[in-house]
């Protein structure tokens, strides 16, 4: 998928797993963004997968709440 693509689904699955609504959740990713956290995704195609969403999505939930 592409970057943005992954973005969204992290974004997604942080609704979906932690009851967020998208506003929160977008923030909560943007802030993460601009940490740099998603620096290698962007660099690295094989890391935007559907797998890594869901660990990244725990993480960023537990680090930007």
């Amino acid at each position: 998928m592409t970057y943005e693509e992954y973005l969204d689904e992290v974004t997604t699955l942080i609704t979906e797993k932690y009851g967020l609504d998208d506003e929160a959740a977008i923030q909560m990713v943007m802030r993460a963004q601009d940490d740099e956290f998603f620096v290698g995704h962007d660099d690295d195609p094989a890391i935007r997968i559907l797998e890594r969403a869901h660990q990244d999505a725990r993480t960023v939930f537990k680090k930007y709440k």
